[in-house]
């Protein structure tokens, strides 16, 4: 799955955050708070809430930590690319939680450690910024998720279900790899 841009991801939480606060404007509850580290804004209406940090914890994922990477360094202008975010109303819900790492191992070490793990969840598929299949022969799974909408670059491994996926998304670094994880889950009708 590609992931919005931050601009893009803005934009839809700007969007969320004023349609939920529009709809129950006196009843609505906004909680915005930093420990220096992490900022985290909570808001609350009648008709649905939204999360949005930087505190993405590695349980949630559900995915073990590759051994001996680390999470990525903040970028140059100081933002991190961890994100946890939640919008829960009566019509639809979305969870997304991100985590991004570095290793010194190359990325095909990394694809085949997550490739193993990622069974457990069902058939795993591969796709490379392409948004073709490759290893496997199909380029689609049991449950529906496909390749189509693998547009960054590197290769993804993903697994699940349009309502319920896990994905891993790898590519080179130098000699080494920066990689994702990611846990995707949606409800309502046609999933969002």
């Amino acid at each position: 799955m590609h992931l919005p841009s931050r601009p893009a991801a803005k934009a839809y939480l700007s969007l969320a955050v004023l349609l939920l606060s529009t709809t129950a404007l006196p009843a609505c509850s906004v909680n915005k708070s930093s420990d220096g580290e992490s900022d985290k804004v909570d808001i609350k209406t009648p008709v649905g809430s939204v999360h949005v940090s930087k505190d993405a914890a590695q349980k949630e994922i559900g995915l073990s930590v590759y051994p001996g990477a680390h999470p990525k360094e903040k970028e140059e202008k100081g933002e991190q690319s961890n994100a946890n975010l939640s919008i829960a109303t009566g019509a639809f819900g979305l969870k997304v939680v991100a985590i991004e790492y570095e290793s010194d191992d190359p990325p095909q070490k990394i694809l085949s450690y997550y490739s193993d793990e990622l069974k457990k969840f069902g058939k795993v598929i591969e796709c490379q910024s392409s948004g073709v299949s490759a290893s496997l022969n199909s380029d689609s799974n049991d449950d529906g998720l496909t390749c189509e909408d693998s547009k960054g670059s590197g290769t993804e491994l993903k697994v699940g279900n349009k309502a319920n996926q896990h994905l891993v998304s790898v590519k080179p670094r130098g000699s080494g790899s920066d990689f994702a994880l990611v846990y995707i889950r949606t409800r309502g009708k046609d999933t969002i």
